[in-house]
């Protein structure tokens, strides 16, 4: 919301008539150093419907937001997605978003960044094309957070906005924009990669399973963390909808952008949402930390999901971020069943997965 003041007024005494902290306040005009705000001072305030000028100020205070305004259960592709951002972005301008890279078909890749606390987390969703609900599932619980924040809520008997002071959280909600399409859309013939595309895919129009980018590679087998293991032992030997490492770790531009998102942020803990199985891994080559053993027993107890620490499996994003710099690095399989998984379970994934989301912010 966009609001000029009438008259001088300090910046606590504005953060008290419109019922939004501070901080959000300084957090949506950035600059924003001065805490008296003289007569004439144009600035947005997060967490209102209306994001038009409302004149002069404070004459009249316009209805909060009070409940989600996104539905996320339905076909979740790309371009929903950034129709889900434009809302969130302009509702809640404190959020900061940004293009960390393009996908092989030029899309943008986002990451959107919440607080400027000293903990730095990060979570991400769709590294698999047809595991598209996983994005869904982390927008809602983002805009849960962010319903909270403007709220001033208090989750598990801890304040959401003390949360926001200590934690820095980097979200990319969508790793894999080319492919995710691709499972929504199929490919139509005029396409420049229509026959490469129908090729791996045995001439079949149906793309509901693919897993890989749109280069048929799978991108969470592309991290150097014993890649070479899993280029001898997976199948198939080339291109294809699910499961081929590429020739090279680190090939796909997709994968490169969060491997430099990652060693220029350096989180302290990672969370990557796949599907399915209601599982969560979170050891590798016992490399892991103390803490992540501590860390996950929080997110079984919340999700109810079943705790693995180790399995036979290298080269994925998760398994380099721990191989690399020995942090608590976890990979949560959402829901149970089949890929992809019937949007009738989003309401179940989101219930269960939230507490993940949660807790991987307190603790």
């Amino acid at each position: 919301m966009k609001l000029q003041i009438e008259e001088n007024i300090h910046l606590s005494e504005l953060a008290k008539k419109v019922k939004v902290p501070v901080q959000l306040i300084k957090d949506s005009n950035e600059g924003m150093l001065a805490n008296i705000l003289p007569s004439g001072t144009e600035l947005t305030v997060p967490g209102f419907k209306d994001n038009e000028c409302i004149g002069l100020f404070p004459s009249a205070v316009p209805q909060k937001v009070n409940k989600l305004l996104v539905n996320r259960k339905k076909n979740y592709d790309f371009h929903t997605l950034e129709k889900d951002l434009a809302l969130l972005t302009a509702t809640y301008p404190f959020i900061r978003q940004q293009v960390i890279g393009k996908s092989v078909l030029e899309k943008p890749i986002y990451e959107l960044t919440i607080g400027n606390g000293s903990k730095k987390i990060h979570m991400n969703a769709s590294f698999h094309a047809n595991e598209w609900i996983t994005s869904a599932a982390l927008m809602q619980f983002l805009e849960c957070y962010l319903l909270a924040l403007i709220q001033e809520s208090s989750i598990y008997g801890i304040s959401v906005n003390q949360i926001y002071e200590n934690t820095t959280l980097s979200i990319v909600p969508m790793v894999n924009p080319d492919g995710v399409n691709l499972v929504h859309h199929g490919v139509s013939s005029n396409e420049p990669n229509y026959q490469e595309l129908m090729q791996m895919n045995g001439q079949s129009n149906d793309f509901s399973q693919w897993k890989a980018n749109i280069r048929g590679i799978d991108l969470n087998n592309q991290f150097p963390a014993l890649w070479e293991i899993e280029k001898e032992r997976k199948e198939p030997k080339s291109p294809a909808p699910r499961d081929y490492p590429g020739d090279n770790p680190l090939t796909e531009p997709e994968a490169i952008v969060m491997a430099e998102l990652v060693k220029k942020k350096k989180f302290d803990r990672l969370i990557a949402f796949h599907t399915q199985g209601e599982e969560i891994y979170w050891g590798y080559l016992q490399k892991e930390p103390d803490e992540a053993a501590l860390i996950v027993k929080e997110f079984s107890i919340r999700s109810g999901y079943k705790a693995v620490q180790n399995i036979d499996s290298h080269a994925g994003f998760r398994d380099w971020f721990i191989n690399e710099w020995g942090r608590a690095g976890f990979t949560v399989e959402l829901g149970y069943g089949v890929n992809p998984l019937p949007i009738e379970q989003f309401e179940s994934i989101c219930h269960k997965g939230e507490g993940i989301f949660w807790a991987s912010l307190y603790l």
